[in-house]
């Protein structure tokens, strides 16, 4: 409380400075790429945290079946009492226009794995889609 006649509580007048350094950004503002989106979303499907249908608008017919096939056995699926998997880092090429060529290394079980995956851009409205998914070998 303030007494009466002051102007209120005290605010905090230090500067803090970002000790990234200039031009860095944080963490949580960086770019979504889709790669990246699609990435998490692949690995929520393949460990069973998310139901297949949920890619439904997102991948055309040959990974929406290969995903239906693999998803069952949720490869992906920690053990008991283990972390949930984690993309580690993703990369890509891009063959054309329109096209992404990506992969994704994966940390699941204490093991990392691999992942990838092509996206192509909708001819009518512009939004990525996964065309085709492969996993490493399933054990």
């Amino acid at each position: 409380m303030s007494k009466p006649g002051s102007r209120g509580p005290r605010r905090r007048t230090d500067a803090r400075t970002d000790s990234r350094g200039p031009g860095r950004r944080p963490p949580l503002a960086r770019r979504r790429e889709p790669q990246d989106w699609f990435a998490e979303q692949l690995v929520l499907v393949l460990s069973g945290q998310r139901p297949v249908h949920v890619l439904l608008g997102h991948a055309r017919a040959p990974a929406y079946e290969r995903l239906s096939v693999l998803a069952p056995s949720a490869p992906l699926r920690p053990p008991p009492g283990g972390r949930a998997p984690a993309v580690g880092g993703v990369g890509l090429c891009r063959p054309r226009d329109g096209a992404i060529e990506a992969f994704a290394r994966v940390t699941a079980g204490g093991r990392t794995r691999a992942l990838a995956f092509r996206l192509e851009r909708h001819p009518a409205d512009g939004r990525w889609q996964c065309c085709a998914v492969e996993l490493d070998a399933v054990p």
